[in-house]
């Protein structure tokens, strides 16, 4: 019995070592995977941004060289699309806005330069030479950009370079050179955006509009530990292990709007499952939150990932907001989110929720266009009925929907009725003028699988 009693116990140690060992040997493996799967995403954003933003050089070349009115339309819908989707891979990157102010801008400015060209094209009138040296001058830095790209591609491929490792701020030792091959990469591409020549015209990123100061911060500015605080809060204090500040960067002053900005660990989380966070200096606003996390297999709807979006943003203060459009990418929804008040939509004050469909994470949020025009507004009363506006509508054009809605035109806010409907087998919106009855913006909406697109 002594005997038995002598081998029980190292035998129970013995076990216990082996259960450790191969737990602690799975935990290594998990956290690895993790890794690959996390720098795999970073990779693929990369190389999307890349690619999208050929898609734009490609596709402004052709527009220089075409003479069809409809074949622009086209050409010029798909700068407008690739730009964007630029730069919303772009602000997937473990970067922070600060540093990429300029090509933000920049990749606006295509973006919203093509939708003003489409609306000259759609009113019959032809693109003059100065708006043709415009298109040249985008072009030239869009050739620029891709060179940037193609040169730091080549430099991670040599130099074996890690994206994820710009998440982990404290390996020094490990991050100093790759971060500085990726660092200096980025300031030249931000040098050759900032020499973009100011494009002034009729659109919401326009110089004159983007060069604005934002409306909707309140007044003071924040501390940096203030900001941290809100930042804290935001996420959730009790779920946040730690916070590190970004360093800002000697171009932060060029941001749309200044901001702190800060990488937060959740809790029982490893460094690879970071979130990015954004709060701005003057009134301490939060303006972004990006985890860029890889997203599994979908569990959720569409319209579940809606509630979880609009749930997020009324325990975030956003009371008055409705849905207007989403767009399906990647295993997440981005939903686009509009203000509303005395039943009228206020488009320019647009929130964006990303969610991701595996388990309903929200993995998105912006509201730097929100603060950038939300004020308390003095709306004029309609002169127009909706019935007499409706009268400025073609007759065949066949409504669905109808409602009151603020747009953006230039540095203006305008009142109009939308009529939403069809017309020889498309989505239409309509606007009429609710004081004047002018016929003020017509968009085409475009359906599929993965969302609903403007144009």
């Amino acid at each position: 019995m002594e005997r038995r009693r002598w081998w029980i116990a190292p035998s129970i140690l013995g076990i216990a070592l082996m259960v450790a060992l191969v737990w602690g040997f799975n935990e290594k493996t998990a956290k690895e995977e993790l890794g690959v799967a996390l720098e795999n995403q970073y990779q693929r954003l990369f190389f999307d941004v890349k690619k999208h933003v050929e898609n734009v050089q490609v596709n402004l070349s052709k527009a220089m060289v075409s003479k069809s009115r409809d074949q622009n339309v086209l050409l010029l819908s798909q700068i407008m699309n690739e730009a964007y989707f630029a730069q919303d891979k772009l602000g997937q990157l473990p970067i922070t806005h600060a540093d990429t102010a300029n090509t933000e801008k920049f990749l606006n400015q295509v973006a919203d330069y093509s939708y003003y060209l489409i609306q000259n094209h759609l009113a019959g009138k032809p693109i003059t030479n100065e708006q043709m040296a415009a298109l040249a001058n985008l072009l030239d830095n869009s050739a620029t950009f891709n060179n940037e790209l193609a040169k730091l591609q080549s430099e991670l491929a040599d130099k074996n370079f890690l994206l994820g490792s710009l998440s982990q701020r404290q390996d020094r030792k490990v991050k100093e050179g790759n971060e500085k091959i990726f660092q200096t990469t980025l300031v030249n591409i931000e040098k050759n955006m900032a020499q973009t020549p100011e494009l002034i015209y009729d659109g919401p990123f326009a110089d004159q509009m983007v060069n604005r100061k934002p409306r909707g911060l309140g007044q003071g500015e924040v501390s940096r530990s203030e900001a941290e605080r809100i930042a804290r809060e935001f996420f959730g204090a009790s779920n946040v292990e730690s916070v590190e500040s970004f360093e800002e960067g000697k171009d932060s002053s060029e941001a749309r709007i200044p901001a702190y900005t800060f990488r937060i660990q959740p809790k029982n989380t490893t460094r690879e499952l970071s979130v990015y966070m954004g709060v701005s200096k003057q009134g301490g606003k939060v303006l972004w939150m990006s985890n860029p996390r890889p997203i599994g297999k979908h569990k959720l709807t569409v319209e579940q990932g809606q509630t979880k979006a609009a749930e997020f943003l009324r325990s975030k203060g956003f009371e008055n907001v409705e849905l207007n459009y989403y767009q399906k990418y990647d295993g997440g929804v981005l939903y686009n989110f509009v203000n509303t008040e005395d039943d009228i939509t206020i488009y320019p004050d647009l929130i964006k929720v990303r969610v991701a469909l595996d388990n309903g994470e929200i993995v998105g949020f912006d509201a730097s266009t929100y603060y950038l025009n939300h004020h308390e507004r003095n709306i004029d009363k309609p002169q127009l009925t909706m019935e007499e506006a409706r009268k400025n509508v073609k007759t065949d054009f066949e409504i669905t929907s109808s409602r009151l809605a603020l747009i953006p035109k230039g540095k203006n806010e305008i009142l109009c009725y939308e009529f939403r409907g069809e017309y020889r087998g498309s989505d239409y919106l309509v606007y009429i003028n609710a004081i004047n009855g002018n016929e003020e913006q017509i968009l085409q909406i475009v359906q599929d699988d993965n969302g609903t697109l403007t144009f």
